[in-house]
């Protein structure tokens, strides 16, 4: 493979171009939010939690929208926010290069402008899809080149409702405590944001050292010469599959429940602006409906990844192998399928996520209250579905909404723009093909809260302007002449 070096002077020239479409634009709009100052403490107007691409996105809306008083915080060191330098192990990713993403509507934003800039046209129409490191580049400059207020190795610790209509955070930033006081907080913490990983109960008693989640670190150098199991015929699945035995593991054994690998990919085959603006007006039965037919058919994981571990002799494809039971024997596992037995040194789960927010220390405080489409909504006959059934119940702006009305009024302005607002709102928090679109819905619906809120003292701006457009010497009464003239 051909290495291309990178044109520094392009990306110069595509930031110049960038700032001169701000400036045509007249973007960001000016600061238009009166400042808060509480116990001697200035108050923020957002923090969102998680600077990944869905925290950046909407971020950069805020910012464009004239709300410059928010804050972006992220426990990751700078450049390594969010899956695509940690526990992503995918070569490329697995979107269509030609996708927009957070670009929100903007041609020297694209990831296109940023790789054509570096490489050229003819290296962007050989180029299949985004080389995954190469997607965190992209946002890195998007961060850099937008000047968004990221904070990075500051992590949430908790979050608490005063009676004053704001929330005051526990921040831990490179180990200090300290706090900060906010009106919204807005959760863009990813597909684990309510949550966390989820492996199945056959693990539990079994020590650590002989598995791992495929979103945990894991050293593959050290499985060189195992015998390695995967659970899972996801794309996460396929990946860390993938990368044990790229990094020298004697034997691979994927394990699938299904008797097939899934092959289409339902909702993309319907992709469109109608379902990226229409979804949300849908009926809760309609939204239950398209929701459960998509996952029940199940993400195909893509192509290229699967070819990526058949391309090994020692990978064995189990189907219709649900794990019955694992336990330990001596120094290895050994999983019992219906099909079999079978030795392995570890086992990795590519098991997906869960929302369970006893996981979620820093929303301890609202838990009790947040609704679910299972305190509300009874799953339609033959369409019992799990992770829809746990899914938040969220309103227009992605808000939480209460359990019993009046008892938790604060999560109005707490504010879930992360996987788990799918159900609610469609693919517009999680993915990259509507995140713009998702991040312009949330934060329109926060400048309208803020506004609103602040009223009172817009209306007093109001009164108060003074500055004359007219000084009276534009013109001549021609009847006060008439009469002085008499």
């Amino acid at each position: 493979m051909t290495t291309i070096t990178p044109n520094a002077s392009g990306l110069t020239a595509l930031e110049e171009r960038l700032k001169q479409d701000l400036t045509w634009l007249e973007l960001p709009a000016k600061s238009w939010v009166p400042r808060r100052i509480v116990d001697g403490e200035s108050v923020v107007d957002v923090v969102i939690v998680g600077a990944g691409m869905a925290g950046l996105v909407a971020s950069a809306m805020l910012k464009r929208l004239g709300v410059d008083n928010h804050l972006v915080l992220d426990r990751a060191r700078a450049g390594e926010e969010g899956p695509w330098v940690t526990y992503a192990r995918m070569r490329t990713l697995r979107s269509p290069k030609e996708l927009t993403g957070p670009a929100m509507g903007m041609p020297a934003l694209t990831f296109r402008a940023f790789y054509e800039a570096q490489y050229g046209s003819e290296a962007w129409k050989a180029l299949d899809r985004a080389p995954r490191t190469m997607w965190m580049d992209y946002l890195v400059w998007y961060r850099k080149v937008l000047g968004l207020p990221v904070r990075n190795e500051a992590s949430v610790e908790r979050i608490h409702a005063r009676p004053d209509d704001l929330f005051a955070l526990d921040i831990r930033e490179r180990g200090t405590l300290r706090k900060i006081l906010a009106r919204h907080v807005v959760l863009a913490t990813g597909r684990d944001g309510l949550g966390g990983a989820y492996v199945p109960p056959l693990a539990d008693g079994i020590d650590r050292r002989f598995w791992a989640h495929s979103s945990d670190a894991i050293d593959f150098a050290k499985l060189r010469g195992k015998r390695l199991a995967v659970v899972g015929a996801g794309a996460s699945a396929m990946d860390n599959a993938a990368a044990a035995l790229e990094s020298g593991a004697a034997r691979l054994d994927l394990f699938i429940r299904r008797a097939d690998i899934p092959r289409i990919n339902k909702f993309t085959g319907i992709g469109s602006q109608g379902v990226v603006h229409g979804f949300v007006g849908l009926t809760d039965a309609w939204k239950w409906r398209f929701l459960d037919h998509t996952l029940r058919a199940q993400t195909p994981p893509p192509r290229q990844s699967v070819l990526r571990v058949s391309a090994y002799p020692h990978a064995h494809f189990h189907l219709a192998s649900p794990i019955d039971e694992l336990v330990v024997e001596r120094d290895h596992l050994v999983v019992t399928t219906p099909k079999g037995r079978y030795a392995t040194d570890f086992i990795i789960f590519g098991t997906g996520f869960k929302v369970d927010l006893a996981l979620r220390p820093e929303l301890a405080e609202f838990a009790p209250h947040i609704r679910f489409w299972r305190d509300r909504f009874p799953a339609p006959t033959d369409m019992d579905n799990a992770e829809l059934e746990g899914s938040p119940d969220l309103g227009d702006i992605f808000q939480f909404q209460e359990k019993v009305p009046g008892a938790c009024p604060a999560l109005s302005r707490l504010h879930c723009f992360n996987y788990p607002a799918t159900l609610s709102h469609g693919k517009l928090s999680g993915d990259i093909p509507a995140i713009s679109e998702g991040a312009d819905r949330l934060a329109r619906g926060i400048v309208r809260r803020l506004f609103v809120e602040d009223r009172e003292i817009h209306f007093a701006n109001l009164k108060a302007f003074a500055t004359p457009e007219i000084i009276g010497d534009e013109w001549i009464d021609a009847d006060a002449l008439h009469q002085h003239a008499e």
